[in-house]
C-alpha cells in the first residue's frame, strides 16, 4: 500500500473482527507467523512497520516520529475500511499501539500490550535515551546490520532466548539480518523510546480493555506492566511463567491462549 507517500507491506489474512499485529523492533511480519493459527476468528492485518521488513526505509529520521508512524497505521485502516480494531503490539509495536490508542481513541477496540511501556516518564530519562538510541544508529550505519545483530542478540533483554532451539533462533537471525540499515537506525531516533511521547498521565483517559502481558523472567517490563495497571481503567495483567520478554516466541501457545481468551471475553 501506498500510505502518505510511503510503500507500506501489508498482510491480511482470514476475515472476522479486525486484529492489527505489530512487531517489535528488528522485527517484521513473519515474526507472528507461527502463532496466527490461535486466532481463526479473527481478520488478521499484519504490518511491517516503518523501517522494517519489505516497507520502505526513508532517508528523513522526522518521517519515523511516532506521531507520523500512527498516522500510517490509522491510514492503513481507513485503506482496508477498518473503522475499530483490536490491536496487539510487541515492545516498540506496544509503544506504536499504545501511541494509537492515546491519539486515536475511537479507533481501538481493545489493546494488547506484550513487554511494552508508555515511554518515559521524566526528561532526563528521555534525553539520555535518545542520546544512547542516536548512538546506536550511527553504529549501525557504520557496521551495518550483520555486526549491528550480533551484538543486539546478546543483550540481557533477550538472554532468555537462549533456551530456544537452533532453528527458531536461526530463524529469527534470519529475519533480524534481512532489515535496512537506514531503517533501523532511523527508527532508533525517529520512534525510539526517548523520541516518543510519554503517556503515563494519558493512561487514565484510556478507557477501552487492555491486555498488559509480561514473562516473569523480564523484572523490568513486569515493573512497568505493574505500574500501567494501576493506572489504566480497564487493564488485565498476566504475568507468563518461563518467559522473558519475546513471549510469543517463548510460550507461543500460552500466549495465543490468554490473547485468544481475553479477545473473545471483549469483543
Amino acid at each position: 500500500m501506498k500510505i502518505r507517500g510511503i510503500d507500506y507491506n501489508v498482510e491480511v489474512v482470514s476475515k472476522g473482527e479486525p486484529l492489527v499485529l505489530l512487531h517489535g523492533f528488528t522485527g517484521c511480519i513473519a515474526n507472528w507467523n507461527h502463532i496466527l493459527a490461535e486466532f481463526p476468528q479473527h481478520q488478521l492485518v499484519l504490518i511491517d512497520i516503518i523501517g522494517h521488513g519489505r516497507t520502505e526505509s526513508p532517508s528523513d529520521p522526522s518521517r519515523y516520529e511516532m506521531n507520523e508512524v500512527v498516522k500510517d497505521i490509522v491510514e492503513i485502516l481507513d485503506t482496508l475500511s477498518i473503522n475499530r480494531a483490536n490491536i496487539l503490539g510487541y515492545s516498540m509495536g506496544g509503544r506504536l499501539a499504545l501511541s494509537v490508542a492515546a491519539t486515536f481513541p475511537e479507533r481501538v477496540k481493545t489493546l494488547i500490550l506484550e513487554s511494552s511501556s508508555p515511554g518515559l516518564n521524566y526528561l532526563e530519562e528521555r534525553n539520555n535515551r535518545k542520546r544512547s538510541d542516536e548512538k546506536l544508529a550511527k553504529e549501525i550505519l557504520s557496521h551495518g546490520v550483520e555486526r549491528f545483530v550480533q551484538r543486539w542478540e546478546k543483550i540481557p533483554l533477550f538472554s532468555t532466548q537462549d533456551q530456544l532451539s537452533l532453528d527458531t533462533k536461526q530463524k529469527l537471525r534470519a529475519l533480524r539480518l534481512q532489515n535496512n540499515p537506514v531503517g533501523l537506525a532511523n527508527s532508533l531516533i525517529g520512534m525510539g523510546t526517548g523520541s516518543q511521547p510519554s503517556w503515563w498521565e494519558q493512561l487514565s483517559t484510556i478507557e477501552i480493555p487492555v491486555l498488559l502481558l509480561c514473562g516473569e523472567w523480564d523484572l523490568k517490563f513486569c515493573d512497568i506492566a505493574k505500574n500501567m495497571h494501576k493506572y489504566l481503567p480497564t487493564s488485565y495483567l498476566k504475568e507468563i511463567n518461563h518467559a522473558g520478554h519475546t513471549i510469543h516466541v517463548e510460550q507461543p501457545r500460552i500466549f495465543g491462549k490468554i490473547v485468544s481468551e481475553f479477545l473473545s471475553q471483549n469483543n
